[in-house]
């Protein structure tokens, strides 16, 4: 941890908070103080702010070119440096080694993806239907940014906003969230040392997030708001764009259904529960919440399933054969806990886990639940734990009445062998992606993203720039 920084990044410069103020990060696994990264307050948001005003219109006069080379030069960095930045990041978060290497590469290839983008933004020209007029399009960059990162994914949930926005020549101010800050924080310092200019990355810690962040949104300087987190702060944050019309993407809560029909191939079905519903212990906005199986094939998903849950090795991200690491913090434990012994009181069996484990850490042992019943919280709960609660269902129109009833709409996931079938209930599904036969969705070259409360806007893929663009039009008459 030594040599990982843990000051505030500000126009190139690393800076202690003008108060001095710190904040403990912790190790889930332990509940031991790793170190204490500055915690900004109110001043220092200024100054970040200052710095990325200043750094705007230097910025977006550069190349594409030159942008793309930086974004290059970071991906390579942080290949190199894969073991490090993944030791790094399950000891502030948990996440087992295996997991956090992967998150590497995949927070890696945003860099790389947006690389390629970033030469690609172009404009057009046309006569207008009138024939009095002709029409000049260019894209330029919105302006500059406020960067809002959750805990889950700490580093790739910072290159899927950082990489599109130097692609496209804006200047940011990154807030991660506070259980996470020094991957955030070792992000900055590889694209300093990837030849990003002062001023267009500044990177504040706080705990005060509120302080920091209202002032910024209300303030008219900031252009656009980047945020992933819950449904509830993404519907505050939006509120507080509103005075000064700041354009948002909002990346919030999900409610995914796991729709297991009776043709389905088992094995694969499974295959896929295992990573819809244990990626990152269930700790993703991409989990699988509701696991809707044909009756004619519950009782057998279920035992397989929790075989497969039960045979998982819970304990420390660093210790060898781990398969799931700790949750987040004391609480999103009891939330999980929580909701479980809702849906036991309610009827639902426990086949496998569903109790705290006594010790040190905040470790919860992945569960499968049955004979759930629909009015248990965890049906309108985004659990964020590794529970998998089952749910029968008789026939197709009836699955997809329940798996909409729901305000979210990120994902959900189909299991059948028969495409007609496959894409009738995927185009049915009140969610902006799906997986067809896969537990796994996310991909830099894809648009993430969802619809109803799960959020506004789409990031990777080719549109992900776009967020993070504006265009202007110039008539230009004809003679």
């Amino acid at each position: 941890m030594t040599d990982t920084p843990t000051q505030l990044f500000i126009g190139g410069s690393w800076v202690d908070a003008a108060d001095g103020a710190t904040l403990p990060v912790d190790d889930p696994a332990t509940g031991e103080i790793l170190c204490h990264v500055a915690d900004a307050g109110p001043k220092d948001a200024r100054v970040a702010e200052d710095a990325a005003v200043q750094a705007q219109e230097r910025w977006a006069r550069t190349a594409p070119r030159a942008r793309s080379e930086i974004l290059r030069r970071a991906y390579e960095i942080i290949l190199d440096r894969t073991d490090e930045l993944a030791h790094l990041m399950t000891a502030e978060m948990g996440k087992p080694l295996a997991e956090a290497r992967g998150e590497v590469a995949y927070a890696a290839e945003f860099f790389r993806w947006f690389s390629e983008e970033a030469v690609r933004i172009d404009g057009g020209n046309g006569l207008l239907p009138d024939g009095r007029n002709r029409m000049l399009l260019s894209r330029r960059p919105v302006g500059p940014c406020l960067l809002i990162t959750p805990w889950n994914f700490p580093l790739a949930m910072g290159t899927r906003k950082i990489g599109p926005a130097v692609a496209a020549g804006c200047t940011m101010i990154l807030k991660p969230a506070p259980q996470t800050p020094l991957s955030s924080l070792a992000l900055a310092a590889i694209l300093q040392e990837a030849g990003l200019p002062d001023g267009v990355l500044n990177v504040v810690t706080t705990s005060r997030a509120g302080e920091v962040c209202e002032p910024l949104l209300r303030g008219g300087r900031i252009r656009k708001l980047s945020f992933t987190g819950s449904t509830q702060v993404g519907r505050l944050l939006l509120a507080q764009c509103a005075d000064t019309v700041v354009r948002t993407s909002m990346e919030l809560g999900g409610n995914a259904p796991f729709i297991v029909f009776d043709d389905a191939d088992l094995d694969k079905a499974v295959d896929g529960a295992m990573v819809a519903k244990m990626r990152n212990m269930g700790e993703a906005c991409t989990a699988a919440n509701r696991f809707f199986v044909h009756r004619s094939v519950a009782d057998e998903f279920a035992r397989r399933l929790a075989a497969r849950m039960g045979a998982l090795v819970v304990g420390p991200g660093t210790r060898d054969g781990v398969d799931v690491g700790p949750l987040i913090d004391a609480a999103g434990r009891a939330k999980v806990q929580e909701l479980v012994t809702d849906a036991v009181e309610r009827g639902a069996r426990v086949l496998v886990g569903g109790r705290t484990p006594e010790g040190p850490g905040c470790f919860y042992p992945p569960t499968v639940l049955t004979d759930v019943d629909p009015g248990s919280r965890l049906m309108d709960t985004e659990i964020f734990g590794p529970v998998a609660a089952i749910l029968a269902f008789d026939d197709e129109d009836e699955v997809l009445r329940r798996a909409n009833d729901t305000p979210w709409g990120l994902v959900g996931y189909v299991f059948t062998q028969g495409l007609d079938r496959g894409l009738r209930v995927s185009e049915g599904l009140e969610v902006g992606m799906v997986g067809l036969n896969t537990g796994l969705v996310s991909n830099p070259a894809a648009p993430f993203g969802g619809v109803k409360q799960s959020g506004l806007g789409r990031e990777g893929g080719r549109v992900g720039i776009d967020e993070f663009l504006e265009y202007q039009y110039v008539a230009v008459p004809v003679r």
